[in-house]
């Protein structure tokens, strides 16, 4: 399959989830590609025009330089500096699917003729999407500039030694914010498939606890007014459609009932997220940014913005993180209830191995101090990212950097630690229904069947150490949220 790209609108979400994450071919139109040549032509004439006007890192230098003219004598010299030089940053590489999102975010300043380049530089990035020319590993760290030009240095310094560039070509592929359209929309996906996973777990927990179904109700999205709760509370129901009709006589414990309202507002900052991922993905964020001709301005213009900077992204990324930490919580939450037989109900030989332990205590016991572990990481990820203001930290004009690199780590790290503590409520459920002799509901036997297939109950007294097997199911769940793309870096 290829992804096909006429304007910088058809630059979406799916779009990126087929190019980046699935590793389709994209290809511009005809049609794109004659719009940036005329685009280019405006440029020029406008350039041609221009007299003794400026313009940012086209006849001024970049950054402190600013002020600085570029005179003709200096100017294929100016263009053509190895974008090698700026490449400060470095450590752990990003992983190979957001690399891509990024080179597919890139064309949104290109495709339109926004950045003024040629022809060539849009079918260049479109190569090493398609994987015809080298992309170089890009650092996760030390991303600290104003806009995100060291890991677009990293990303484009190959492109730049291999071909001449030509005026304002180079500063087409490393101004604007294609990585905070990349890293949001990265993030966006992950916790799609993190909140289909964690409800299909959750839903395995309840149906192990015998939690009354009646906490399910769907009329209880319309009595609290929230479409997103009724949405969760929809899916829940779905999943649970079968369930055993021998549940508990009374309430279950608050982290149970309030399962929906946590899953709701998960849904919704999810929701928010990809609206946000769309709209940064097909934005135009280039700096200078060019504008193609119109009535008033037969060459169009050019002119110095603040683009580059996406105010949306890390927000949106920080409540994707929130709702990671509080469903580690519940995760945590469930398994301990589930253990504890006073309050879950439940034979105490859900642990098997207890009285054959010196102590009595049994393996799936511990199961909860490591869900623990996991969710304090996750807490710990999850702090508002602000603007960075160290003293200090302004270089010349760039006196404010770009906090979407650590919004993206954070993020990061909580849905590692979501998809570890699922795992471990995963394999917890799965003790509790072996030991009541019960199935799961028609529509979670995949996922118990699953969970089995790595983590198998524990049937006897036994000095079996489940948190490797733990491991193996979390980085099956990890495999099966990124898919084909969970190889390589990351």
């Amino acid at each position: 399959m290829t992804v096909i790209i006429d304007t910088r609108h058809d630059l979406t979400l799916a779009g990126f989830s087929r190019a980046a994450w699935q590793g389709e071919r994209l290809e511009p139109t005809r049609a794109a590609l004659a719009r940036v040549a005329a685009a280019r032509e405006g440029f020029l004439r406008y350039l041609a025009n221009l007299g003794d006007g400026s313009i940012y890192g086209v006849t001024s230098g970049w950054g402190y330089n600013a002020r600085r003219r570029i005179q003709p004598d200096e100017q294929h010299a100016f263009d053509n500096r190895p974008l090698v030089a700026g490449a400060a940053s470095f450590g752990d590489p990003l992983p190979t699917r957001v690399v891509r999102g990024i080179l597919f975010a890139r064309l949104a300043n290109l495709i339109d003729g926004h950045s003024a380049t040629t022809p060539r530089m849009v079918e260049a990035v479109v190569a090493m999407l398609n994987g015809e020319r080298p992309v170089p590993p890009v650092p996760a760290d030390g991303n600290g500039s104003a806009g995100e030009i060291l890991a677009l240095y990293h990303l484009f310094a190959p492109l730049s030694q291999t071909l001449d560039m030509a005026v304002k070509e180079k500063g087409g592929l490393v101004n604007g914010a294609p990585c905070a359209a990349a890293l949001l929309a990265d993030g966006a996906l992950a916790a799609e498939r993190r909140w289909a996973l964690a409800a299909e777990v959750f839903a395995l927990s309840f149906e192990a606890i015998r939690a009354p179904v009646e906490s399910l109700d769907p009329l209880l999205g319309v009595l609290w007014n929230d479409a997103d709760a009724a949405a969760a509370l929809h899916l829940l129901g779905r999943l649970l459609a079968d369930a055993s009709d021998v549940r508990r006589g009374y309430q279950a414990p608050v982290s149970f009932r309030i399962l929906p309202k946590v899953l709701g507002r998960a849904l919704r900052a999810q929701r928010v997220a990809a609206a946000a991922a769309n709209a940064a993905l097909t934005a135009v964020t280039d700096n200078p940014v060019y504008i193609p001709p119109e009535a008033a301005h037969p060459d169009g213009r050019c002119f110095s913005t603040g683009g580059y900077h996406d105010a949306n992204a890390v927000p949106a990324l920080d409540a994707l993180t929130a709702n990671a930490a509080d469903l580690c919580l519940l995760a945590e939450r469930h398994a301990t209830k589930l253990l504890d037989g006073a309050m879950s109900g439940l034979p105490d030989k859900l642990l098997p191995n207890a009285a054959a332990m010196p102590g009595g205590v049994g393996s799936v016991a511990y199961l909860p101090a490591a869900i623990n572990g996991f969710l304090e990481t996750a807490r710990a990820a999850a702090t508002v990212t602000l603007l960075p203001g160290a003293e200090g930290s302004g270089f010349g004009q760039d006196d404010i950097a770009s906090p979407i690199f650590p919004a993206w780590h954070k993020h990061e790290t909580a849905g590692r630690a979501l998809e570890r503590a699922l795992a471990v409520l995963g394999v917890v459920a799965s003790q509790a229904l072996r030991v009541t002799d019960r199935g799961a509901p028609r529509a979670l036997r995949d996922r118990l069947d699953r969970i089995r297939s790595l983590v198998a109950p524990v049937e006897e007294p036994s000095l079996r150490g489940l948190g490797s097997e733990c491991g193996v199911l979390a980085d099956a769940f990890r495999g099966e949220i990124y898919g084909i793309v969970a190889a390589g870096p990351g």
